[in-house]
């Protein structure tokens, strides 16, 4: 697998503080990857690092097969579009005029991305309004606006929905959907707001006090908190045959309880297990969410 970020045992040190603790993490070409993590875990410490706003107190990354410590990597830094914290922009400008600061910062010759980038992004009618007039979804596309001139290989979105109403994560979810499937751009999303997440995530990275406590796809985090039925009967030995005659996904959590990860006919069900003398007690669908997933995996305590 291609990665377009790698990072290897990265460390970051503020006095007595430790932000990233030797933190490893892969980044696959063309995903969209959830760093999943709660304040202060290290996931804008992380962001900085990569876009060479701070320097690592140990270790060392890789944007794409570029180290860190090679005198090419501002220019790889070039390839890469990115929201650190907040985005940033002139309040006194209007959309059009900060996409062409944004052009002459990075030595462009024309203007001529400039109609297209604000129509994508939904501020092709921002006309002469200023910056600092605009509502805080606007402020937000406004921002990931400006991360694509140049056009980045690589856009890296530290909390894009953070204090967005329904209708604004919306919008920037589709947004962050078409820029990776119509432009291939590998996009980095950090967020808080875990079950908006997990529906444009392709990968996760969940972090932890300054360090990688897992990485899995999408397809493995489902496959974790996927929804199931759990169900309570006399006798969970005669629940197993029939589940297995019913090529049934299964897993038996007691002499009495079991959860069942497949779609299943209660009626069906009931009649099977009367011929094995088996009572069906209670059935019970349940839906883990991403959220409670990632507290599971780092132990509880005060997280996201």
């Amino acid at each position: 697998m291609e990665y377009v970020l790698e990072t290897n045992n990265l460390s970051k040190k503020y006095k007595d503080s430790l932000a990233l603790d030797r933190f490893t993490m892969h980044v696959p070409k063309g995903s969209v990857y959830g760093f999943v993590g709660q304040n202060g875990a290290g996931k804008t410490t992380l962001i900085r690092l990569v876009c060479g706003l701070i320097k690592p107190t140990g270790g060392e990354y890789t944007l794409y097969g570029v180290h860190s410590d090679s005198k090419d990597i501002a220019k790889v830094r070039r390839r890469m579009g990115a929201i650190v914290e907040t985005p940033s922009f002139y309040a006194e400008m209007t959309a059009k005029e900060n996409l062409r600061q944004q052009g002459l910062l990075l030595g462009l010759p024309s203007f001529d991305y400039v109609d297209e980038i604000l129509k994508l992004v939904g501020l092709g009618n921002a006309g002469k309004k200023k910056a600092k007039n605009f509502s805080l979804g606007m402020k937000q596309r406004l921002g990931i606006a400006i991360a694509l001139v140049g056009d980045p290989d690589l856009l890296i979105l530290d909390e894009p929905m953070n204090g967005l109403d329904p209708q604004g994560i919306v919008e920037i979810r589709e947004l962050i959907l078409s820029l990776n499937r119509e432009r291939q751009i590998t996009v980095i999303i950090s967020s808080h707001i875990l079950d908006e997440l997990a529906r444009v995530a392709t990968h996760y990275g969940f972090i932890d006090k300054g360090r990688m406590v897992k990485e899995m796809s999408a397809r493995e985090v489902e496959a974790a908190y996927r929804k199931r039925t759990y169900i309570k009967v006399t006798d969970t030995k005669a629940l197993a045959r029939v589940l297995d005659d019913m090529n049934i996904t299964y897993e038996i959590s007691s002499d009495k309880e079991a959860y069942v990860f497949d779609k299943i006919g209660v009626s069906q069900l009931a009649i099977l297990l009367e011929k094995e003398k088996c009572e069906i007690l209670s059935m019970q669908e349940k839906e883990e969410s991403l959220e409670s997933f990632y507290i599971s995996l780092v132990g509880g305590g005060d997280h996201v």
